[in-house]
């Protein structure tokens, strides 16, 4: 579904990416793991646009959409989900869906909103209050919940679990998981390895702007070196 061919990227003349190659297969969860600083999140904006392309190509669905403009991307079903700033904290939970959904009819606009209160009971029963006043959980499901009112198709969280607590992050684990199981293909950066691994079917690792490895999640698992050194698991 989606493949990224040779890229070299980063911001104005500083570069990041260094001739990554990455293939996120359909109705899949591929995780990018490495270290602070290693590129995973310039590799999700490159993806969306958000970022100077040097060189390579960036296809979706047998499109080449390298130099298409975020909103293009947008429309094609790609959602790129930032760490924070995905929600409009002084709007309502509601508000927040129908900001996400304001290109749909009213009738497929309720039909939406209510496969993703389906998904997300909790966000039916705080759907009048401000999104600031949720938890970071509660945000991240929002956050989901928003890119589902877009119809997105290939979905692309950057460290969704960041900061929460290890039930939350579970949690929010289990929604991505649901995601896959509803047909949408994600790409998952994470800082959590062990969390990201038991969810992924594929994974790569990046360090220093380039992939160092791709594989099963089980196979860098098994790999002493690689987990020890880069992702702090123990051998």
């Amino acid at each position: 579904m989606l493949s990224v061919k040779q890229l070299n990227a980063g911001y104005g003349k500083f570069q990041i990416l260094f001739d990554v190659n990455i293939e996120a297969p359909p109705n899949a969860i591929t995780t990018l793991l490495g270290p602070n600083g290693s590129g995973k999140s310039t590799l999700l904006k490159t993806i969306f646009g958000l970022t100077s392309v040097y060189s390579g190509e960036v296809w979706y669905n047998g499109t080449n959409i390298t130099k298409l403009p975020p909103h293009e991307r947008a429309k094609l079903g790609l959602a790129y989900l930032p760490q924070v700033g995905s929600t409009f904290n002084e709007l309502t939970v509601e508000e927040n869906l129908k900001m996400a959904a304001y290109t749909l009819p009213p009738e497929e606009y309720r039909e939406r909103l209510e496969e993703v209160f389906s998904m997300f009971p909790i966000l039916r029963e705080f759907r009048k209050r401000r999104a600031g006043s949720l938890s970071g959980g509660q945000r991240q499901m929002l956050a989901i919940a928003m890119a589902l009112m877009r119809k997105a198709k290939f979905i692309m969280l950057d460290e969704p679990t960041a900061m929460l607590a290890p039930k939350v992050a579970y949690e929010i684990a289990e929604t991505i998981v649901e995601l896959k199981r509803r047909g949408i293909t994600v790409l998952l950066a994470e800082q959590n390895a062990l969390l990201a691994l038991e969810i992924a079917d594929k994974a790569y690792l990046l360090v220093s702007g380039r992939v160092v490895f791709e594989g099963k999640p089980k196979e860098l698992l098994e790999n002493p070196e690689l987990g020890k050194m880069y992702l702090g698991l123990s051998s």
